[in-house]
C-alpha cells in the first residue's frame, strides 16, 4: 500500500435502536478506542480463521484486553468450502465449551465467510448475543460485513440458510488490505464496482479513473472507495433492511454469480470473481431486454476486466450448460414460484428487479461462456 494513511471516517447505519457505526481508517483493529462504547461483558469470543489468525489475532486480543475478563478464540479452516453446518458448530462448541452467557460479545475477525458464519452463530446462540464485525478483506469491508445478512451455504444454493442480524459495530482497518492476495483484492473491487451501475454514476466514473491506483492499494483511494460503498449500502439498508424491495438491487450480478459458485463448487472461484462475471452477464441481459445499449455493456465489461476479474463465464455442464445455470438460479432467494428474478440496469445509476424469458437467458449464458 502506498501514500499517506487516510483519516478515519464514520458511516452510520440508521435502524432505530439497532443503529450502528462503520469505522473506516488505518490501524483501527489494534486501537482500544475503536471498541469503546460496545456492550460490556465478562467474556468474549473471537472467531477467525487459519489465514487471518497469525496476522491479526494478537493485535485484536491486545486491543480488547481491558474490556473482557475472559477472552476466548476459535480458529476456523479458511475458505468458502467451509461455510457449512459443520464449521458453524465449531463456533457453538466454543461458546458452550467456555460457558459463554447471553451477554458474551462475539468478534468476527476475517473476511466474508468468517463474518457471515459468526453473525449467524451470534443470531442463534441463546437466541441472540451481540457481535462486532472486524473485516480484514476488501470485499467484507465494502459489502458482507455491513447490513446484517448472515448465512451459511447449502450444496444446492449459496447463503440459503441464515438470518438478518445486525452487528454492534463494523471496524474497517484499511491496513489489513496490505496483506491481501491479488485475487482477494480484485474480488473486493467487484463489490465496489457494483455500486456504480446501481446507484451512483459519478462513483462509477471515479472507479474507472482510479482503477490502477486501487489495484496498487493507494490507501487514500481505498479509503474513498470503502467509504462511498458503505454510504450507498447504509442508505439502502436503512430504507429496506430485510430485502423486501430496494435492497435487492445490491444483488446486481449475484444471481448469475451464485450459480457459478454453486456449479463449480464453493471456493473454485472467489465470490467477487463470480459476481464480477455475473455483472457482465446481467448487463448483457439488460441489453437484450432493451434497457441499456451495447456501448454501456462494453464499458462495464472493460472495467471489470481492468479490475483483474473474469469476464468469460465457465461451462458448468457440457451437455446442457444453460439448463444447469437456470436450475441453479431457480434456487435463489429472489426467485418467486420458480421464476428467476434478476437485478438489471434500467438506465444510468438505476437498477430494477424483474424476470426474463428462459430463452433469452439461455442466449445470454451461451454468449457469455464463449471467449470473444
Amino acid at each position: 500500500m502506498t501514500s499517506q494513511p487516510a483519516p478515519a471516517a464514520n458511516v452510520s447505519i440508521e435502524l432505530g435502536d439497532r443503529s450502528y457505526d462503520i469505522l473506516i481508517g488505518s490501524g483501527l483493529l489494534g486501537q482500544a478506542a475503536a471498541y469503546e462504547g460496545l456492550p460490556a461483558s465478562s467474556s468474549a469470543l473471537i472467531v477467525t480463521n487459519t489465514t487471518v489468525a497469525p496476522l491479526y489475532l494478537t493485535q485484536l486480543k491486545q486491543a480488547l484486553a481491558g474490556r473482557h475478563a475472559q477472552l476466548h478464540e476459535v480458529v476456523l479452516p479458511d475458505g468458502e468450502a467451509f461455510k457449512t453446518w459443520e464449521t458453524l458448530n465449531l463456533i457453538f462448541d466454543a461458546l458452550l465449551g467456555h460457558g459463554c452467557d447471553r451477554k458474551t460479545v462475539v468478534y468476527a475477525l476475517g473476511g466474508g465467510v468468517v463474518g457471515d458464519m459468526t453473525g449467524f452463530a451470534a443470531a442463534a446462540y441463546m437466541r441472540g448475543v451481540p457481535f462486532v464485525q472486524v473485516p480484514t478483506t476488501l470485499l467484507a469491508q465494502v459489502d458482507s460485513s455491513v447490513g446484517g445478512k448472515t448465512a451459511i451455504n447449502h450444496p444446492l444454493g449459496k447463503n440459503m440458510i441464515g438470518a438478518f442480524y445486525q452487528p454492534q459495530r463494523v471496524i474497517c482497518d484499511l491496513g489489513t488490505l496490505a496483506t491481501l492476495p491479488e485475487r482477494e483484492l480484485s474480488a473486493g473491487l467487484a463489490e465496489i464496482i457494483k455500486y456504480g451501475p446501481i446507484a451512483d454514476t459519478v462513483f462509477l466514473d471515479w472507479i474507472e479513473a482510479h482503477m490502477p491506483g486501487l489495484r496498487r492499494r493507494e490507501v487514500d483511494l481505498l479509503a474513498h472507495a470503502v467509504r462511498r460503498s458503505c454510504e450507498i449500502k447504509a442508505h439502502v439498508v436503512g430504507v429496506d433492511e430485510r430485502e423486501s424491495g430496494l435492497r435487492a438491487i445490491l444483488n446486481f450480478g449475484h444471481t448469475f454469480g451464485h450459480a457459478i459458485e454453486a456449479g463449480l463448487g464453493y471456493g473454485e472461484w472467489l465470490h467477487g470473481e463470480a459476481v464480477g462475471c455475473g455483472m457482465v452477464m446481467a448487463a448483457r441481459l439488460s441489453q437484450r431486454l432493451g434497457l441499456v445499449d451495447a456501448a454501456w455493456v462494453a464499458r462495464l465489461t472493460t472495467l471489470i476486466a481492468a479490475a483483474g476479474l473474469p469476464v468469460v463465464a465457465p461451462v458448468l455442464d457440457a451437455a446442457d450448460n444453460a439448463g444447469r445455470y437456470l436450475a441453479l438460479m431457480r434456487v435463489d432467494k429472489k426467485a418467486e414460484a420458480g421464476e428467476i428474478k434478476f437485478v438489471l440496469i434500467d438506465g444510468p445509476g438505476q437498477a430494477m428487479v424483474r424476470g426474463a424469458p428462459d430463452a433469452l437467458v439461455r442466449e445470454v449464458i451461451d454468449a457469455s461462456c464463449v471467449v470473444a
